[in-house]
């Protein structure tokens, strides 16, 4: 079998700001595995809030060699992980081309894999992240074929409510907010009453991930469910913020292989937790991916894919804002075009 790897700019169609940073373009990398005349794809989208870079997995897809054979999906899924020296978004992009890979060599769609049923469809979410004020209108009229609305705050209280107006006087679609560790206790406090008569479904991450006692205060407090996402980065936290939070975000990204995405969920079920499926900026082959874990879990915001201009790939589609996933084997994933030679 062999290895292939290829550095990508993907560039987003708005400048995407979040509390944290504010990006014109994120820089990925596709790896390839090919055998016996089938390409397995997968996506690395490191996250500096993770202590992630692009160099970082460049320089370790060099260090693999000598891929072995071998006999289950479960089998390569852990020697590859084994090789990813602990870099999370490439755990996700060598579980994502060896599963496809697999799963093409066993004709069969990556969700049959995972016994998702591929007719239980969610609605994804479309992201509005931080920004003048005067572009919503344009980004409210993006979001148009889409159910939900997702709003990343947690700049001030006063900025993160004009935000919030400013949509409001364009739609009274659904609202999901994402506060990205922005606020602290008073502030969340008052900020998610304030919210809770806003059409808003609940709140990810209001606080810093090592301020859990914080959280859990709020959990108490607020009239809206509060999911986490930098608290949940696989499976090993729930245990330890099942009491903090209502549900967990999931992300490839965060957790790595996608067999441990699925025992996220698992997991996350005996503990009577909400779950969602989230992304990063990637490309259609991540979102894809994760996509294909879609129906089993509660909420989607998969539209990493949605929020950039020169997508490579095409995959999982969006057919009045629910994820349509691909009945082909594997992924289901097509290069759109040659550039830079992708595969």
């Amino acid at each position: 079998m062999d290895l292939i790897f290829k550095q990508f700019r993907i560039q987003c169609t708005h400048p995407f700001g979040i509390a944290r940073s504010t990006h014109d373009y994120y820089d990925i990398i596709f790896v390839y595995l090919e055998h016996d005349g089938i390409i397995g794809r997968g996506e690395a989208a490191p996250s500096k809030r993770y202590g992630e870079y692009p160099i970082n997995v460049l320089n370790q897809l060099k260090k693999i060699l000598d891929i072995p054979h071998f006999d289950s999906a479960v089998d390569g899924d852990t020697w590859f992980m084994s090789q990813s020296n602990g870099i999370k978004s490439l755990e996700a992009a060598l579980s994502m081309a060896w599963l496809d890979w697999w799963t093409q060599k066993n004709n069969q769609p990556l969700y049959d894999y995972f016994q998702a049923d591929s007719s239980q469809q969610l609605d994804t979410s479309f992201t509005i992240a931080i920004g003048e004020l005067n572009l919503i209108p344009d980004k409210i009229d993006e979001a148009s074929p889409y159910s939900i609305i997702k709003v990343k705050l947690g700049v001030s209280e006063s900025e993160d409510k004009d935000i919030i107006r400013r949509i409001r006087k364009e739609t009274d679609k659904l609202i999901r907010v994402d506060a990205n560790e922005g606020w602290d206790l008073e502030t969340g406090e008052r900020m998610c009453h304030w919210l809770s008569d806003q059409n808003v479904e609940f709140i990810e991450q209001p606080f810093k991930a090592d301020n859990l006692g914080d959280t859990a205060i709020l959990k108490q407090k607020s009239p809206l469910p509060i999911i986490a996402d930098e608290n949940s980065m696989n499976s090993g936290d729930i245990e330890k913020i099942a009491h903090a939070f209502h549900g967990i975000n999931i992300k490839l990204m965060k957790c790595g292989s996608l067999l441990e995405a699925e025992k996220m969920i698992q997991l996350a079920r005996e503990y009577d937790l909400e779950i969602m499926l989230g992304c990063m900026v990637e490309s259609s082959v991540g979102i894809t991916a994760a996509s294909h874990l879609s129906p089993l879990v509660d909420y989607a915001d998969l539209d990493g894919n949605l929020l950039i201009d020169n997508d490579p790939y095409s995959g999982v589609k969006i057919y009045n804002g629910k994820i349509i996933l691909p009945e082909s084997p594997g992924l289901g994933i097509k290069l759109n075009s040659d550039i830079e030679n992708l595969l």
